[in-house]
C-alpha cells in the first residue's frame, strides 16, 4: 500500500520536451522521411508531415528534453517541506546532472521515482535520450532483466486507474477533481514549443515544469489520504 511508503524515499519528477530542431526543414532528408513515416498514423490525412512537426517532441527519436524538474519531501520533527529544483539547458548536460542526483541521493533499493504517466512517457523518454547521448543508464532507469515488482517506478496515472486500462486522466483533470491547485495557470504542454523556440523563455518553462512536479506530489498525498502541501511548505532551490 502506498500509505506505507516513506515519502522521503520518493523522487517526484516531470519533464518538458520539444522537437529536436525548430523547423521540419532543419532536419536532413533521411530524418524528414523517417518523421513522415513515424507520424503518419497520428496525423492521418489532416496534416502534412511538416505541419505536424511541432508535435514531434513527444517522441524521443525526434525530440529532446529541455527541462527535468524534481521534488522530494523532507521531515524535521513536525515540519514537512517539499524541495524542488530543475535541470535545464543543453540536453546532454541536464541529463548528466539528473543522473548525478540519482546516483548521489536516490540510488538505493528503497528509493523510487514518481511521475504522472511516467511509465509511458517520462521514464522511457529520459532513458532513450540518455542512450542516444551515450550516457550509461543509472540503475533507476535501467529496466533490462527486471521483474515488474522490481521496477522502482511509481505512476500517479496508473495508481488512479485502479486497474482500469481503458482510460487516460490528464494531470490537469486529476488536480481539478481532487481539489488541488492547477499547475496549468500559465501555459500548458501544447505551448512549450512556442515558448522555447519563439520567445526563448526557458525560465517560464522551468516554472511550469516545477508546478507539474508539485502537482504530482500533491496527487500522491491525496491518494494516501493526507493533506496537500501549503505554499509555505514548498521550497524552490
Amino acid at each position: 500500500m502506498i500509505s506505507k511508503l516513506n515519502l522521503e524515499n520518493i523522487l517526484f519528477l516531470d519533464i518538458e520536451t520539444v522537437p529536436e530542431t525548430q523547423y521540419f526543414s532543419d532536419l536532413d532528408a533521411t530524418k524528414q522521411e523517417l518523421w513522415e513515416a513515424k507520424s503518419k498514423y497520428q496525423r492521418k490525412e489532416d496534416f502534412s508531415a511538416e505541419a505536424f512537426y511541432d508535435r514531434a517532441g513527444i517522441w524521443a527519436e525526434f525530440g529532446k528534453i529541455i527541462c527535468i524538474s524534481v521534488g522530494y519531501f523532507t521531515f524535521k520533527e513536525e515540519t514537512r517541506t517539499f524541495r524542488t529544483t530543475s535541470f535545464y539547458g543543453e540536453e546532454p548536460q541536464l541529463l548528466k546532472a539528473f543522473k548525478s542526483l540519482l546516483l548521489s541521493h536516490f540510488s538505493s533499493t528503497k528509493h523510487l521515482l514518481c511521475a504522472h504517466n511516467g511509465k509511458e512517457f517520462d521514464f522511457p523518454y529520459i532513458a532513450r535520450r540518455m542512450i542516444i547521448h551515450n550516457i550509461e543508464l543509472p540503475y533507476k532507469l535501467n529496466l533490462f532483466g527486471k521483474k515488474p515488482w522490481e521496477v522502482p517506478h511509481l505512476d500517479t496515472l496508473e495508481l488512479w486507474k485502479f486497474g482500469d486500462y481503458k482510460t487516460y486522466t490528464s494531470l490537469k483533470l486529476l488536480t481539478n477533481v481532487l481539489g488541488i491547485p492547477s499547475p496549468k495557470d500559465d501555459i500548458d504542454g501544447s505551448e512549450v514549443y512556442k515558448v522555447y523556440y519563439e520567445t526563448n523563455d526557458i525560465q517560464r518553462i522551468v516554472n511550469y515544469c516545477e508546478k507539474d512536479t508539485i502537482a504530482v506530489a500533491q496527487i500522491f498525498l491525496r491518494l494516501r489520504g493526507e493533506a496537500i502541501l501549503k505554499d509555505e511548505e514548498i521550497i524552490h532551490i
